[in-house]
């Protein structure tokens, strides 16, 4: 990430403006188990700091993020947690941080910029 990505997500952070989709927390252990995620302390400690209420809300997998993922198109991406991603955003109207490309190309969702 660029420094000015950086020090507007930290701001996001300062006023509790940030929302990560639940479906991340699990892609970060699956990451983390398949040796693709390398973290400065064990993930048990990582995760508790990671999705502190004090920093993000975690959004969780319910009925308007179902709803959200049966409405998208049968044909955007074959990657379900990136399906339940964009699905997360557009239940909460919100834009969503990726380099997915499959994502940005879609336009199914508004993506941030700093």
């Amino acid at each position: 990430m660029s420094r000015k990505e950086c020090s507007a997500l930290d701001e996001l952070a300062e006023r509790r403006c940030l929302f990560l989709p639940s479906i991340s927390l699990w892609e970060a252990q699956i990451l983390h188990a398949r040796g693709r995620l390398e973290l400065p302390v064990p993930f048990p400690e990582w995760l508790a700091e990671a999705a502190d209420e004090r920093i993000l809300t975690v959004v969780p997998l319910d009925i308007a993020v179902v709803l959200a993922l049966a409405a998208l198109p049968e044909t955007f991406h074959g990657d379900p947690a990136d399906r339940l991603i964009v699905a997360t955003a557009r239940s909460r109207k919100l834009p969503l941080a990726t380099r997915d490309a499959a994502i940005r190309r879609s336009r199914l969702v508004k993506l941030w910029s700093a």
